[in-house]
């Protein structure tokens, strides 16, 4: 890290549904506090400030990521659309029929927190973003939401059928995918 510290602001915000403190870096690369509604904003703020280093790191981990992966034009966003509207359902159909894994349906949509996600009914959402990765990740996100359609969460039993379904190489396919951010 570069001995210049990046400088921050730390948001708060309150939140019915946390149960404990925890910190976020938005994609903008700004800093966020959830607390508990009924948690003291100064000893979370405290906690906070212990945690500096973590914040300073991951801001900077955030930067080399926006400048790897800059942010797309409204126009290149339109042209990935199209993309993945027809490859994003036919990759999760092949890795379907690979698996033996069904679902119900497939959205595809322009998310930027996650690649994917599965509903207990069986609905798999992909962002239209993972278009843009090379094929072996395309696959590594739907056989994990696939898997999904198994187990509705991210057990040990989940993980031993995703690597099992990607031939053992979950592990590796994942360090690969966090060198992306959906954008």
């Amino acid at each position: 890290m570069s001995s210049e510290r990046p400088t921050y602001t730390i948001e708060v915000v309150r939140s019915r549904r946390a149960r404990r403190i925890s910190l976020r870096i938005t994609r903008e690369g700004s800093v966020r506090l959830v607390i508990p509604w009924w948690q003291p904003k100064g000893l979370a703020l405290r906690w906070a400030k212990e945690r500096r280093e973590w914040i300073e790191e991951a801001l900077v981990r955030q930067q080399k990521r926006r400048e790897a992966n800059p942010p797309l034009s409204d126009q290149e966003v339109e042209a990935l659309r199209r993309v993945a509207k027809e490859k994003l359902p036919r990759m999760l159909e092949e890795a379907s029929v690979r698996t033996g894994l069904g679902y119900r349906k497939v959205t595809v949509r322009k998310t930027h927190s996650r690649w994917g996600s599965c509903t207990r009914e069986g609905n798999v959402s992909l962002s239209l973003y993972l278009a843009a990765l090379p094929d072996e990740l395309i696959d590594y996100v739907c056989t994990h939401e696939l898997c999904h359609t198994v187990h509705p969460n991210h057990s040990q039993a989940f993980h031993d059928l995703v690597n099992y379904h990607l031939g053992g190489r979950e592990k590796e396919l994942a360090r690969k995918l966090r060198a992306y951010t959906p954008r």
